[in-house]
């Protein structure tokens, strides 16, 4: 799992790679977050564990085909106290002040 991960973080999607410039080294209220991080089966897209908050983005790959493995991956997850905040990639480009408003609401 963690060579996938690996794997993962070098091949971030531009929406990706656009989040994780402010999350990274605390630059979002101060919080911890990692990225591409294996949390049971699953890898994650960012987390903050201090929070137990997940951040997924979503692009075309997250279609209707992969709703199903969506809901129930974001079910185990929230079994496991996290919760999962979802974004899609236009939302990412075309409105990244709202995305990170959702991110603060939740905060």
């Amino acid at each position: 799992m963690g060579f996938i991960a690996k794997k993962l973080r070098e091949e971030m999607t531009e929406a990706e790679k656009l989040i994780w410039y402010h999350l990274k080294a605390k630059n979002f209220f101060g919080l911890k977050f990692r990225r591409q991080e294996p949390i049971g089966e699953y890898i994650v897209d960012f987390v903050c564990y201090s929070r137990k908050l997940i951040i997924e983005i979503d692009g075309g790959q997250h279609a209707r085909e992969t709703k199903i493995d969506d809901t129930k991956r974001d079910k185990w997850l929230k079994s496991q106290g996290f919760i999962v905040l979802r974004f899609w990639n236009n939302d990412v480009f075309r409105n990244l002040e709202g995305v990170f408003e959702g991110i603060r609401k939740y905060l």
